[in-house]
């Protein structure tokens, strides 16, 4: 376990076995920066194969490398650009998910992108429909595809990285907010279409502020070191892709109220 999520998981609320995602596949989208690769490793290091999807081939390979390097688990990089990504591309992607590992335990959606914050009155065209199609025309489609994968298993978790503002809009924040209403509202749609078979769990997840490069980008007056860690939000992650959270009905989550 390498030392910053040796160190964050002294102050969880939920203390995991370290085995316990062992024998599940997750697929992790963005992981290779930010959130999304601190999630890869932290599921590789309790014990999960992951998946990761990422447009940088470079990033990707070194989170792939840190896990090869310690924990004996099989990851697998898949090099993947969410703007220009087809239902085909991502249907093939469920076909080799199958080959290689016959299921899939856990999609997180983690991937997205800012866009502008300017006011609609001058936001660009071109800009809101890259963000639309990147935040959540791509999460409809690789869930779409990936759900014969994730019907396997028992007890399979699909996690949807949402924000306060798309639960409650506020100024200047545009198409990144409208997108993340948008996916709010595909996951209560795919969680009702769901809910009978009990098998796969959707949630809407809201980490909250993290250090992050888009959190920089979105606050540049802000002092990065009075935000937390991505390592400080892995208890839940942990436990929303892992068997803890089977039979919770919640469909939001927010990391700084819940309780496991």
């Amino acid at each position: 376990m390498y030392a910053e999520l040796a160190q964050a998981r002294e102050h969880w609320r939920y203390r995991p076995p370290e085995d316990v995602l062992a024998g599940r596949t997750i697929l992790v989208t963005g992981a290779g920066d930010g959130i999304g690769r601190c999630a890869a490793r932290t599921f590789a290091a309790y014990g999960a194969n992951v998946v990761l999807l990422g447009r940088s081939q470079e990033k990707l390979e070194a989170v792939f490398d840190t896990i090869k390097s310690q924990t004996n688990t099989d990851p697998t990089i898949v090099p993947c650009d969410l703007e220009i990504a087809t239902a085909q591309a991502y249907g093939e992607l469920n076909d080799q998910v199958l080959d290689h590992y016959e299921r899939l335990d856990g999609l997180l959606h983690n991937a997205s992108i800012l866009g502008p914050r300017v006011p609609v009155e001058f936001y660009d065209a071109a800009s809101w429909q890259r963000v639309m199609r990147i935040n959540v025309e791509a999460a409809f489609l690789l869930t779409q595809a990936l759900l014969p994968a994730l019907r396997r298993p028992a007890d399979s978790s699909v996690v949807f990285t949402s924000s306060s503002v798309g639960r409650v809009g506020r100024a200047y924040w545009g198409a990144y907010a409208a997108s993340k209403f948008a996916v709010e509202g595909f996951a209560q749609v795919l969680a009702d279409e769901l809910g009978d078979e009990g098998r796969i769990r959707v949630t809407t997840l809201n980490p909250g502020a993290t250090r992050t490069t888009m959190r920089a980008t979105a606050y540049p007056g802000e002092d990065p070191m009075t935000v937390p860690m991505p390592e400080a939000r892995m208890d839940l992650y942990l436990y929303l892709l892992g068997p803890a959270a089977r039979g919770r009905k919640e469909l939001q989550w927010d990391a700084k109220d819940w309780t496991p």
